[in-house]
């Protein structure tokens, strides 16, 4: 029996799992928060497919997207990433995962988890959209404009609108798998779980 899913998805089978397991699933947990915004800025002028094939190399490369030891990168690791095949060696990607991870940190000394940040846009309820066809779907909103804006006061880099647009679909703050999408009507019935940290 065939499946009907998002157009984006095709026939890879990476891109398959992803978007039937992960993408636009409402998603707390901090840790998986932190890989999402560190990867969606790795991207950055890419295909997602690129850095989807590369994720476990990131995490293995990024102490699984520790953000403790992310910040504290000295230039002898940052100068190691760069050799680094596995990832895109591009530096000033790898210094702005430098840099996010001590913005992040700033944060929570502040009292802010990125799950009270990025949740509290939408009141910690997805939004529920209804595209008929995938060229529907915008690549920002005013709210993504709204929440690039926040993330560069917080002195965030690599967070355009485009950027935390494609993070709030990946992390479930809206449902925009496409009508005909079997994963679009499982994730409108679904009942948001508040995960740990």
């Amino acid at each position: 029996m065939s499946i009907n899913r998002c157009q984006w998805c095709g026939d890879d089978p990476h891109y398959q799992d992803y978007h039937d397991k992960e993408w636009g699933v409402p998603l707390h947990h901090e840790r998986d928060l932190f890989e999402f915004l560190c990867l969606e800025g790795a991207q950055a002028g890419l295909s997602w497919i690129t850095i989807l094939k590369k994720r476990e190399n990131y995490r293995n490369a990024f102490d699984q997207f520790n953000a403790e030891t992310i910040a504290a990168y000295n230039n002898d690791k940052i100068a190691a990433l760069l050799q680094d095949k596995g990832i895109v060696r591009n530096k000033l990607k790898v210094n702005a995962f430098v840099n996010n991870a001590q913005c992040y940190l700033n944060m929570l000394e502040k009292g802010e988890t990125l799950d009270q940040f990025f949740w509290g846009f939408v009141d910690g309820q997805p939004i529920q959209n209804s595209w008929k066809r995938h060229a529907d779907i915008p690549t920002t909103t005013p709210l993504s404009d709204l929440i690039y804006k926040e993330m560069k006061l917080r002195g965030f880099k690599f967070v355009g609108s485009t950027i935390c647009y494609a993070l709030m679909q990946a992390i479930g703050m809206v449902n925009d798998h496409t009508t005909d999408c079997f994963r679009h009507r499982e994730l409108s019935a679904q009942k948001d779980l508040k995960g740990s940290l």
